[in-house]
């Protein structure tokens, strides 16, 4: 629950709304489009911080592989532009707008690096942190930073984009961000493997993986496991050779998705599509060693029979749907879990009941408040949203 709203339309505005609310000691919900409200722990803050109107591309250098916006701009927007040029974001920022109730679209690029999201290609590309070259912005104290540029450089002594992908709009508020950009892929073929059960199908996504064909993409839909290969044409052709002879002992008959087939087909993968959630159910994302993730789908399956799964990233992300429960079954999931779990949806009453993120340990836990003490002491910015 927010009391009024503000809506910066520059920096300038932007550090007088925090140097006011930080005079009075207010708190804010921090916000671009608010189509991932509903991913973390429920929030009470005093006002709504709506960076919508700071929206635009400021700078778009196709040669130099950048382009620099303001933190309301639409990732549909920068996606359509770059698209212009035959280039992309190539960490594949997901749309989670849909299964957490919004229209598809919504989202902003500065939301997904605040939640540091990547899809299939993270294994090759790196995450959202991994392509942010440059940002500007304004700290819970109220003094204004920037950090890097056009290039990927840091004079502070911290590596400030590593720090705040990921940390929910917690730490700072951002006006604008550098991303790098890479040229589209001339052709993107995919080979799928058909009726492999999930330790095979790991098997053979691990074999891809580790192979020297260059495989920006591997997953596991249930009856169907999904290699993905990209680039120029001949060299397409003879990687797509060289992973049916590798694979040519998994005793599944093979077939092909051309690139129209295959663009489709892992849109669909990165935005969680093909996990097929009932409207009600809760779904969780698991990050694990690629080998234990058979394993903890079964352990999980045999006590909740209903619960669907499919596997991205060579199966070191598992996309998890159960029947809504009063508890998320957040200790079944994270029992003896070796990675992370994090709770991506249920209703408000459970997320403010059980740990949405995965509970830190002793050392990362005081590592973080001192961070946070560090950026934002009066716990100005989405409070008790990260637990």
């Amino acid at each position: 629950m927010s009391g009024g709203t503000i809506r910066p339309r520059d920096g300038k505005e932007l550090r007088q709304a925090i140097e006011w609310a930080l005079n009075d000691g207010v708190t804010l919900d921090v916000r671009g489009s608010g189509s991932k409200l509903a991913l973390g722990r429920p929030m009470v803050c005093d006002e709504i911080l709506d960076l919508s109107g700071m929206s635009g591309v400021v700078d778009y250098a196709p040669e130099e592989l950048v382009v620099t916006l303001r933190a309301g701009t639409p990732l549909r927007e920068v996606e359509a532009l770059l698209a212009q040029r035959n280039q992309m974001l190539a960490f594949e920022p997901p749309d989670l707008g849909p299964m957490l109730g919004r229209e598809p679209g919504e989202g902003t690029l500065v939301g997904t690096i605040m939640g540091n999201f990547a899809g299939s290609r993270r294994l090759s590309a790196g995450a959202a942190r991994d392509h942010l070259l440059g940002f500007s912005g304004v700290n819970g104290r109220g003094e204004s930073f920037k950090s890097g540029g056009r290039v990927m450089k840091n004079v502070t002594g911290y590596d400030l984009s590593k720090l705040l992908a990921g940390s929910w709009g917690t730490l700072a508020v951002l006006d604008e961000v550098s991303v790098k950009v890479l040229p589209a892929p001339d052709q993107t073929r995919t080979l799928l493997l058909p009726g492999l059960d999930d330790g095979a199908a790991v098997k053979a996504m691990c074999a891809a993986m580790g192979s020297p064909h260059e495989v920006s993409g591997a997953a596991h839909i249930p009856g169907r496991t999904a290699l993905r290969v990209e680039g120029i044409a001949p060299s397409v052709e003879a990687r797509l050779k060289g992973l049916r002879e590798l694979l040519s002992d998994m005793g599944t008959r093979m077939e092909e998705l051309g690139t129209l087939e295959s663009r489709a087909f892992w849109r669909e993968v990165k935005d969680v599509v093909p996990l097929g959630a009932a409207s009600n159910d809760v779904i969780w994302r698991l990050s694990c060693a690629p080998t234990d993730g058979p394993s903890i789908v079964a352990r999980i399956k045999a006590k909740r029979p209903a619960a669907k799964a499919f596997y991205d990233w060579s199966g070191g992300l598992i996309w998890l749907a159960l029947p809504s429960s009063a508890d998320a079954d957040h200790a079944l999931v994270r029992d003896g879990l070796e990675g992370h779990a994090t709770l991506i949806r249920a209703p408000e009453t459970v997320r403010a009941s059980v740990p949405v993120f995965h509970p830190p340990g002793a050392a990362l836990a005081a590592l973080s408040a001192r961070v946070k003490e560090s950026f934002d002491p009066r716990g100005l910015f989405n409070p008790w949203r990260m637990g």
